[in-house]
């Protein structure tokens, strides 16, 4: 199981939306420390620390903007659409926690 611990808010104050077929990227403002279990991820702006818990997901937010879609950089990272899920769902939570952001 993968799990995770934009700049772009809705003026409702609702979190934004992944959608997997737009680019994204880290946030310029995070850093991330590789750790065994995967990485931490640091946020300088909003002092969030996140949890990234396998090293597949960390090698995905580290090549997001290498691709011109978040489902891009799904496919070369060799994610089978078996586990997909489960890195739409960490890639939604990165967001709202803004380690990553639309670009």
């Amino acid at each position: 199981m993968v799990c995770a611990g934009s700049t772009d808010r809705a003026t409702s104050g609702s979190p934004p939306e992944l959608d997997l077929s737009r680019p994204y990227e880290l946030d310029p403002q995070v850093a991330l420390r590789h750790e065994p279990f995967g990485a931490l991820a640091y946020h300088y702006g909003n002092r969030r620390l996140n949890f990234l818990r396998s090293a597949e997901l960390v090698r995905l937010v580290e090549t997001l903007g290498q691709h011109p879609s978040a489902s891009m950089a799904m496919e070369a990272a060799e994610i089978g659409p078996e586990r997909a899920g489960s890195f739409e769902e960490a890639l939604r939570s990165l967001l709202s926690s803004e380690v990553i952001r639309a670009r």
